[in-house]
């Protein structure tokens, strides 16, 4: 994440109702990080190493220790509250996950440690970085996994032109207002709603790439078997193995 975008999650005012705004604003994350795991190869008694890229309220982590429950979770977040927020929806399984503060863009000095992963998994976080530090990011992540092991992103993503975009941003800011059912002053109306979107997305740093060019980050980060396990509008479910 970026230095804004950590500043922007590390607000205990901010990430209070960020769940609660997740299933309003994205709608398809559980069935996203649904797919992610199903991708991952391995039989549920496995005892993997993960590396959960951008923990925040620690939503794809218990889906994961859910899925494999003999499996130990490394999970790095920019932003302390975000980290609590994770520690008290994990509970009793958080005894599986070892907790670090500290800037991805800095991924190698973080996990220097660490022998190698099986998994790297991210949710809604890789969007925040450049095109540059995406690359970045990645490689060092790729750096960090084993030969066989899987990297599985859930973002969202941009479309390849502004007419096509611009359509999707209307079914998307309809879908919210339709789903908040004026129970929301923020999403009582599609004006009320997209002035909201635009200065969310450009407090927290918001810059996501084209499909196009996330797949071509993984390739060039080291990954093979590279594709799209799911795709709705803007939010895609993007892999590969090292």
């Amino acid at each position: 994440m970026s230095r804004k975008s950590i500043r922007a999650y590390d607000l205990p005012e901010r990430v209070a109702a960020y769940d609660t705004d997740m299933e309003l604003m994205h709608p398809n994350r559980s069935k996203m990080v649904q797919v992610a795991l199903e991708v991952l190869p391995f039989h549920s008694d496995a005892r993997l190493r993960a590396l959960d890229l951008g923990v925040g309220t620690g939503y794809f982590a218990e889906r994961f220790l859910e899925a494999f429950p003999q499996s130990s979770v490394h999970a790095l977040d920019g932003a302390r509250t975000m980290i609590d927020l994770a520690k008290a929806r994990l509970g009793s399984r958080g005894k599986s996950v070892d907790f670090r503060v500290g800037d991805m863009r800095d991924l190698r000095e973080h996990f220097a440690h660490v022998e190698s992963f099986d998994v790297v998994y991210s949710s809604y976080a890789l969007h925040h970085l450049t095109l540059d530090e995406k690359m970045s990011v990645v490689r060092a992540a790729v750096s960090l996994l084993r030969p066989g092991g899987w990297f599985v992103n859930a973002d969202i993503v941009v479309a390849d032109t502004s007419g096509v975009e611009k359509r999707i941003q209307e079914i998307r800011v309809n879908g919210i207002v339709e789903r908040a059912r004026g129970a929301d002053p923020r999403f009582a109306d599609y004006e009320a709603t997209r002035r909201f979107l635009d200065e969310l997305e450009a407090n927290e740093g918001d810059q996501p790439l084209t499909l196009k060019d996330d797949l071509q980050v993984l390739r060039e980060a080291g990954l093979g078997d590279v594709a799209v396990y799911w795709l709705e509008y803007r939010e895609a479910v993007t892999g590969g193995r090292k």
